[in-house]
């Protein structure tokens, strides 16, 4: 890893995409501890240990205890681009048309994407607002009474998540990862030495005489699971099915045979965003409604459903984690047009006829390799939350899985862009 890093650097262009994405992740940094105008901040600390507070905070990177510029982070993105993505499969004809227009429908579906961003921003924006805001005992919003400042507040939030958006699409263009993801891995990064220190202090500095040797031995083996995890994950990321290929002879000129790698987990880790930011929204909306309905019963259920702090709503994000898994490995790979570009390039896999033939096998493979991986990461993020709801621990422990996960995954993906940019630079300076 540090050797790839250290060869990027020495590499002119690669070291100026780097420079653009640390520039860009430290504007998003400084807008995270500008506090919105017309709030106390000081007053979440009384729920600083709410459990939408603590997973919206993985998405704004602290953003939200501070109630800053950026204190929705990326999530209303992120919900709208799960919902045009969803809108594409045969449900909103036009947003299907343009899915198959190239580049132009790509354009139109980003701009369908920004305009349903600003609506969940100010939406979520709104509601974190009104319900923080009772939760603290009215002390959030320092003119309470006056719906003018929800509203400004709000909008101000809104820019905050567009901007953050812009940054984000910023680093995907001339910087290195995807931009969504490298902002919530900066969150994330930003946030582990505290949240350490924080479990560190509670389990031994904290802890009576009696229980330092049990606290001791809690952090030595919270530490020992994190790097197994860190193993496991790493290798699930890393496995791949690799597939023959064999060319015909018209393409001989290519080579007589290849390998096509298809990773066992083909979603990476956008299935765990999406899930994470998913199960946010419906939180959201509740929580503007707290004080009102907090005891009727159906409010309840819709509570236990969407909290990653009870059995339940850790079962419900698992499955969302799966389906999620299913549904991105098919938005990477498409049968179909893998398939007909084997086809145009004089291709075939072996022992697998062209054209359907074809088409049914990687949908198949698909199926199989997606069953494996999203057991994986189901089981790493479900875990931890079940332990925490259990035994009742530090909540940010309960979401360790979901941040390792996020970490590990984009770490790699920009460790494997980076490698594949010097390749590129290598064979490119070869050939002159």
């Amino acid at each position: 890893m540090f050797r790839t890093l250290f060869n990027a650097i020495r590499q002119k262009d690669i070291r100026k995409k780097l420079l653009w994405t640390v520039f860009l992740i430290f504007v998003y940094r400084i807008g995270t501890h500008i506090t919105v105008p017309g709030v106390n901040a000081a007053a979440l600390q009384s729920v600083a240990n709410s459990g939408l507070l603590n997973i919206l905070n993985i998405f704004s990177g602290g953003g939200l205890l501070n109630f800053s510029l950026f204190a929705m982070g990326v999530s209303p993105y992120v919900t709208a681009q799960i919902v045009v993505q969803l809108l594409q499969l045969d449900i909103v004809p036009r947003f299907v048309e343009w899915s198959k227009q190239g580049e132009v429908g790509r354009r139109k579906l980003n701009q369908a994407t920004r305009y349903l961003t600003i609506i969940f921003a100010f939406l979520q924006s709104v509601g974190i607002t009104a319900g923080f805001n009772s939760l603290a005992a009215y002390g959030l919003v320092q003119q309470t009474n006056n719906v003018t400042s929800f509203l400004l507040i709000g909008s101000v939030m809104t820019m905050g998540t567009f901007f953050a958006m812009w940054l984000g699409e910023m680093i995907t263009e001339k910087g290195l990862g995807n931009g969504v993801s490298m902002i919530i891995f900066s969150g994330i990064i930003s946030q582990a030495p505290s949240s350490f220190k924080e479990i560190f202090n509670e389990n031994v500095l904290q802890a009576s005489k009696s229980q330092t040797l049990n606290g001791w031995i809690f952090v030595t083996v919270l530490i020992l699971a994190i790097i197994l995890v860190i193993g496991i994950t790493t290798w699930f990321y890393e496995a791949s099915r690799k597939l023959q290929i064999q060319y015909t002879r018209s393409a001989a000129s290519y080579g007589s045979e290849a390998y096509l790698p298809l990773k066992l987990n083909v979603s990476g880790v956008i299935p765990v965003i999406f899930a994470s930011s998913l199960i946010s929204t419906p939180q959201t909306i509740l929580f503007a409604f707290q004080s009102k309905y907090a005891n009727d019963q159906w409010f309840k259920v819709l509570k236990e459903v969407f909290s990653m702090q009870t059995t339940t709503g850790a079962i419900f994000y698992t499955v969302m984690i799966i389906l999620f898994t299913y549904f991105y490995a098919f938005v990477q790979v498409n049968p179909e047009k893998l398939s007909e570009n084997l086809q145009k390039q004089g291709a075939y896999i072996v022992s697998v006829r062209p054209g359907i033939e074809t088409q049914k096998f990687i949908t198949k493979l698909l199926l199989r390799l997606s069953f494996v991986g999203s057991l994986y990461l189901g089981f790493v993020a479900l875990v931890p939350l079940i332990a925490s709801d259990v035994w009742g621990l530090n909540e940010k422990i309960g979401l360790g899985g979901t941040s390792l996960l996020i970490t590990i995954g984009v770490t790699l993906d920009l460790l494997r862009q980076i490698d594949g940019l010097l390749q590129k630079k290598n064979y490119v300076g070869f050939i002159h």
